[in-house]
């Protein structure tokens, strides 16, 4: 039950509120602000807080804090009553926008929406978790409000048990002192800090806080002997400046302890000064060095503290010139110097102080919050609504999406169930077979919304299939889908000719690439990959094959086949690419000679290299050395498409392409030495030739046409005693 003493202090609570309120409402608004009064007084008469205090006053409170330290109206009074209200039972939106308009009940629903997030594992994720935060909601005054509840909570922690409390000073740390900050609120943005320090550090908070109230008469009579003299001089050389300062927070004297490893007496900068000249944008720079002279001609200054982002400023824009001096006493301040219209820039525009204090400089909000912070800074503007409005949010491209675990994943707008399972993990996405989101079974072409909360469901016998494609639209999801598709017809096509080469030996027909290279023009198919692979998934009947290669070497052996059936099936002589006008210089095997075959690019091989042939779908075979980069991947997973192969002898000396490298020091006159031995001396012909230089050394790469391996082996020799080269060799 509330007592009479409760209820005096109820009525006069309420009393304060309408004097704060007065000033914006008119006789209109106060009537509202006394019906929203009345529903909560009947919803909440009873209800007490876990310390005992009536419900009402913290409804009321949260109300006054917006009024009194956020400057906000009529309106976010009305929601702050409301904003306990349960939606599901007590009263419903339908009868808020009636009574109060539609404006009370968006923020109302706002309000509840954020409410409602997951923040266990915030830490983790905090800008996302934030930019969904402010993507959720149409209106800024969800924010403000919930700001004003958050600033209560911490205020009046015996209103709430341990544990509840714990998680709202976590919610503080991680998402409203970034966002109060960004939207200008210092003062309450630094409450925040203190409070969350005091309850996390108890123990340092009250060291750091006795020391500085220890001092605190001191310290202002200190800094007033530190700026007199500079206020003196800087009057009587004319200068227009204003100087303010100030004794840094606690929470951010012990971020400099902690960072620069110091106790609270060598904490460099505990005091702040900023002098703020008025100066015309010429004299910008000269002025803000002027005053940087007068106050390093009186206090000497720290060289290696000076920070001048004035001649060169910031990439956000930011224009200051900072200096740490030693004041009398050996105590260390710093001075910030700038114009009026760089603490402007500094404080409204684009280097706006949160921008150079955070980490982290994704701003997806940034212009709108920069706007609101204009409306909280000039009260008059606060009664037109539109000024509240998040003209971004439905231009919005990224939705964010609840894992069950809380975790937080962003992905573009329009994403559907699939594009969430592969953000998770490429088995997921795999193996996905629907998915329940807020607790409703839906499909994988089901298309999520901001906020979702998604668990996927997944099968062993769901595999991706092509028409994934069609609907997701994450590039993450389809690369992994065109992956798997081109990994499962590779293996179909593997398994496809393994197949077919031993139905070929059953049948007793010799296997060719001319052979293959017919049966893919007569099925149609597009590569010889895709003939294995249709053969693999039975598409391609193994007896009509038979019977289409029995019939063709039948007609063979009567002799009535025509040219052109001959053109497509008889296994002709190829001269090597590398030399076309000489006859054919290797032989494949005794059985298999004659067959097309092209020399290998990544490892050129040449007469007196061991060498071996693979056999590649649809273009025939090619020829590498053993001891190519390849030779290794090639010779352990395909070994079933490699055979014998050895150089046949020709009539005619060809010539073969090699590459050489060499090393060594860059001695005037070098190249020319080389190219004479290689062309005047050897007689042979350089097809590329590139050198790079760098710190009296030299690299370079020469392309040749070479006969054979002893050949080659020569010239190395010949080159290697030309004055300079340390190191030449064959490139691999």
């Amino acid at each position: 039950m509330i007592s009479e003493a409760e209820k005096t202090q109820i009525r006069e609570a309420y009393l304060t509120l309408i004097e704060s309120v007065k000033p914006v409402a008119s006789p209109a608004d106060l009537k509202r602000i006394n019906l929203a009064f009345e529903w909560a007084s009947k919803v909440y008469g009873e209800r007490k807080l876990a310390s005992g205090r009536p419900y009402l006053l913290h409804l009321i409170q949260v109300g006054i804090i917006a009024v009194t330290e956020i400057g906000l109206g009529v309106t976010t009074v009305i929601c702050a009553l409301l904003h306990g209200i349960n939606l599901k039972s007590d009263f419903n939106l339908v009868e808020i926008e009636k009574t109060f308009g539609k404006t009370i009940s968006s923020i109302i629903d706002g309000f509840n929406k954020v409410s409602e997030l997951r923040t266990e594992r915030l830490s983790f994720q905090s800008d996302n978790f934030r930019k969904l935060f402010l993507t959720l909601i149409d209106d800024i005054r969800v924010i403000l409000l919930k700001i004003a509840h958050r600033l209560y909570d911490l205020r009046y922690p015996e209103d709430h048990e341990r544990g509840r409390f714990e998680q709202f000073a976590y919610e503080v740390k991680h998402l409203y002192i970034p966002i109060a900050h960004r939207l200008g609120l210092y003062i309450i943005k630094a409450e925040f800090e203190e409070r969350v320090m005091k309850f996390e550090h108890p123990e340092i908070f009250h060291t750091i806080s006795e020391k500085i109230k220890a001092t605190k008469s001191k310290q202002e009579a200190y800094m007033q002997d530190f700026t007199q003299p500079i206020q003196r001089e800087l009057i009587a050389q004319g200068m227009d400046c204003d100087i303010k300062w100030r004794t840094k927070s606690i929470p951010s004297i012990w971020a400099k302890m902690k960072s620069q490893n110091v106790e609270f007496e060598q904490v460099y900068d505990l005091f702040a000064i900023r002098v703020i000249i008025k100066s015309s944008q010429k004299k910008e720079k000269e002025d803000c060095w002027r005053v940087y002279s007068i106050v390093s001609d009186i206090y000497p200054p720290n060289p290696k503290r000076l920070r001048d982002w004035i001649t060169t400023p910031k990439a956000s824009g930011y224009e200051s010139l900072h200096c740490t001096v030693k004041a009398p006493g050996d105590m260390w301040v710093e001075v910030q110097i700038r114009t009026k219209r760089m603490d402007d820039i500094a404080e409204k525009g684009q280097a706006a102080h949160w921008v150079y204090k955070e980490t982290d400089k994704k701003k997806d909000t940034e212009e709108w919050l920069n706007q609101v912070r204009d409306v909280l800074e000039n009260p008059d503007q606060i009664n037109f609504d539109f000024t509240y409005r998040n003209a971004n949010k439905h231009q919005s491209d990224k939705i964010f999406i609840f894992t069950p675990n809380g975790d937080l994943k962003q992905l573009p707008f329009g994403s559907t169930i699939l594009d969430f399972a592969y953000e998770i993990h490429t088995q997921v996405g795999s193996s996905c077979s629907g998915a329940r989101v807020n607790g409703k079974v839906v499909p994988i072409r089901h298309v999520l919304n901001n906020g979702d909360k998604v668990e996927i469901a997944t099968s062993k016998k769901q595999k991706p299939r092509a028409d994934w494609l069609s609907f997701v639209v994450t590039e993450r999801a389809r690369n992994k889908i065109k992956k798997y598709i081109k990994e499962e017809n590779l293996r179909e096509a593997d398994i496809g000719k393994e197949l077919l080469l031993r139905k070929m030996k059953n049948w007793k027909i010799s296997y060719s690439d001319d052979v293959v290279n017919h049966l893919v023009k007569h099925y149609k198919t597009e590569s010889a990959a895709e003939f294995y692979s249709q053969i693999a998934s039975e598409k391609i009947d193994l007896v009509e094959l038979k019977k289409h290669l029995v019939a063709l070497s039948e007609q063979e052996k009567s002799g009535n086949k025509t040219e052109k059936e001959a053109g497509k099936v008889e296994i002709k002589s190829h001269q090597p690419v590398q030399n076309t006008e000489h006859e054919d210089f290797m032989l494949i095997d005794d059985s298999l000679s004659n067959v097309n075959y092209k020399l290998a690019k990544c490892c050129n091989p040449i007469p007196g290299d061991s060498v071996f042939g693979f056999v590649t779908i649809g273009s025939g075979i090619t020829i590498h050395r053993v001891s190519c980069p390849n030779a290794v991947r090639l010779l352990d997973k395909y070994s079933y498409r490699v055979i014998k192969v050895r150089w046949k002898e020709a009539k005619e000396s060809p010539v073969f392409q090699a590459a050489i490298k060499i090393a060594g020091k860059d001695v005037l006159g070098l190249v020319g030495e080389i190219t004479k031995v290689i062309s005047s001396d050897l007689k042979v012909n350089m097809r590329s030739l590139a050198f790079d230089t760098k710190d009296g050394r030299f690299d370079g790469k020469i392309v040749l046409q070479i006969k054979d391996t002893e050949h080659l082996e020569q010239l190395i020799r010949k080159i290697q005693k030309v004055s300079g080269v340390e190191k030449v060799s064959r490139q691999k």
